[in-house]
């Protein structure tokens, strides 16, 4: 399978959880130890090989693009597209507008997922599959986590509120180029739907997994992750990219 080299990055949202931190500017702008969590992303997906990022902005996008403006990366092709409708709807839309970058192998990750380089190459590396999941496991879940259950490395349901499940969504998704296509044209069929404005783009991702075989996991266990949902969060992670300035400086 070609490995991507394209990927979407979805970061439209404001974050209203994360209160006064994005009051001015979106999640993806808080930093991190030195870095935004978009500049966190950007280096270790270049690190991993990805030859472009395609990154989906809304609130605060002209800042965004001032932010890629100003950071380095290399020699990774990097742009945005504009979603004016982030305000009334959920990231399903976001993937719709970015459709047509669904036109080859691509990962896709959301935009408050932070990780190490590692992660990347192991989902780039997975098994050859049509759409293929980065999961992890832990001892217990929350009602906040994307929960996923799997039957060997099937996926065979995700969402928040299932009730059987074994492991949880990290964000970070890859696809070949017939996973593409068929994401691509759920995403679109989705959005014909009056509800497809509220709905997330993995609630796509569990319908092809109830109706076809396409959807595979790989679990990145062992490995450095966090996402930023909540104040909390913020300090969790500080630490976590601490641990990884320090371990680039050395």
């Amino acid at each position: 399978m070609d490995s991507p080299e394209r990927a979407i990055i979805l970061s439209a949202g404001q974050g209203r959880r994360l209160g006064p931190l994005t009051e001015r500017r979106p999640k993806c702008l808080i930093e991190f130890s030195g870095r935004t969590m978009l500049g966190w992303q950007l280096h270790r997906l270049e690190v991993a090989g990805v030859k472009e990022a395609v990154i989906v902005t809304g609130f605060g996008a002209n800042l965004v693009d001032a932010e890629i403006a100003r950071i380095p990366h290399g020699g990774m092709k990097v742009r945005t597209l504009f979603n004016p409708f982030f305000e009334l709807a959920d990231n399903l839309a976001s993937c719709w507008l970015a459709r047509r970058e669904f036109d080859r192998p691509v990962l896709l990750l959301n935009g408050d997922t932070l990780f190490e380089t590692e992660i990347a190459r192991r989902l780039i590396a997975a098994p050859d599959g049509e759409i293929t999941l980065a999961i992890d496991r832990k001892g217990s879940y929350d009602s906040d986590d994307m929960k996923v259950q799997t039957n060997g490395r099937r996926l065979c349901a995700i969402g928040k509120s299932i009730e059987t499940y074994d492991a949880e969504s990290i964000g970070f998704l890859r696809f070949s180029a017939p996973g593409a296509d068929r994401f691509s044209h759920a995403v679109d069929e989705a959005m014909r739907r009056p509800e497809g404005l509220r709905r997330w783009y993995l609630s796509v991702i569990d319908h092809i997994a109830h109706t076809t075989e396409a959807v595979a996991v790989q679990s990145i266990e062992g490995l450095e992750w966090g996402e930023t949902d909540f104040p909390e969060d913020v300090q969790t992670n500080i630490a976590l990219t601490a641990r990884w300035a320090t371990a680039e400086a050395a």
